[in-house]
């Protein structure tokens, strides 16, 4: 099964946080030296913040639908604002809300580096 690309059916509002975790080994010496070293090849893990604040009903069921779909686990292709290319995300967290008719969603994006699919 190939991998799905998440097109949205507006883009986010301006805002997209980015923000990676980077993942070291840490070494601490004396007098404030320590040896810092990456773990692995894939160190530094991206993250994206969301958010739509203008939907229609039938927009937010679009976004939310495919993001239950993937259930929080399975891959899929989406190009930020602001990435220079697409990559494999997960989403495990996104919220909707309405007020006066008006629906918004959150979505936390997290880089996904696994092979399966």
């Amino acid at each position: 099964m190939p991998i799905p690309t998440f097109e949205p059916p507006v883009g986010p509002s301006p805002g997209t946080a980015h923000k990676p975790t980077v993942n070291l080994w840490e070494s601490d010496f004396g007098d404030g030296y320590s040896q810092p070293t990456p773990k692995g090849i894939n160190h530094i893990r991206r993250a994206v913040s969301l958010t739509w604040n203008v939907l229609t009903y039938d927009q937010m069921r679009e976004i939310v639908d495919f993001l239950e779909r993937m259930g929080g686990h399975q891959q899929f292709y989406f190009q930020p604002f602001g990435e220079p290319c697409t990559r494999k995300w997960t989403c495990k967290e996104w919220s909707n809300t309405t007020e006066s008719g008006i629906w918004k969603v959150s979505a936390e994006l997290v880089q996904s580096f696994s092979n399966a699919v």
